[in-house]
């Protein structure tokens, strides 16, 4: 019941923020017109608390609440922005190792294309991070960076085939990157541990409430009954 009830109050709480979150710019994306936002450092964490498939669910319904709201339009890469945080959070919620499968896709995928294999250790640098910390998913910063690294893989592959970025943005991401990701991984895991902590304050709170609305109910009940005596 108690872990029912945390689920609940994390959806009401993620949705609020990150409704806000997703308007709160954090660092343009360079190739488009579009900037990452803090939602980057909360959508990941759905998955800790949801599971892997609801959390991506959960991020997905709040990206499209926003998408109505502010009338955006369906642009290619407004479409595109809509997949790299879903797989974030299903890499941060499971428990699978062969969650590893997606960034290798990726780096597979990047340097099958033409511009792509001309920049070679660029998926190679960045995308073998996550596969590697897939064995090492019970350490919440070593999970965050790899989920914030397996959204990078999607949103750049995804990048490179939809608008065929030249290698010179490949090679000025190169100094960007480790400064972007690392500062993503230390925003969800923080994320994660302050909105832990208040759901923990909320339950307990909640729980006294209802014990002591209990104990009162009691207490009226027993007067009642020495009342008819």
């Amino acid at each position: 019941m108690k872990k029912n009830y945390k689920k609940l109050l994390f959806v009401a709480l993620f949705v609020v923020l990150g409704l806000i979150a997703l308007r709160i710019p954090f660092t343009h994306i360079i190739g488009s017109k579009s900037s990452f936002t803090i939602f980057d450092f909360m959508a990941p964490i759905t998955g800790g608390f949801l599971g892997s498939w609801l959390g991506a669910l959960a991020v997905l319904i709040v990206e499209i609440i926003n998408f109505f709201i502010k009338g955006m339009a369906l642009d290619t890469t407004t479409f595109i922005r809509f997949f790299p945080m879903l797989f974030a959070a299903i890499y941060f919620g499971t428990k699978q190792k062969g969650i590893g499968i997606v960034p290798l896709i990726c780096i597979i995928l990047f340097l099958s294309h033409p511009i792509g294999s001309h920049v070679f250790y660029y998926p190679i640098t960045f995308w073998f991070i996550p596969i590697v910390l897939s064995f090492f998913k019970k350490r919440l910063f070593f999970n965050s960076i790899g989920a914030t690294l397996t959204a990078h893989a999607v949103g750049s592959t995804a990048f490179l085939y939809a608008f065929n970025l030249p290698v010179s943005v490949w090679k000025s991401l190169m100094f960007i990157v480790p400064f972007e990701r690392l500062s993503f991984a230390v925003g969800i895991t923080i994320s994660y541990l302050v909105i832990n902590n208040i759901l923990n304050y909320l339950l307990e709170k909640h729980h006294i409430i209802i014990f002591r609305s209990l104990v009162n109910k009691k207490l009226i009940f027993n007067k009642s009954i020495f009342a008819n005596i």
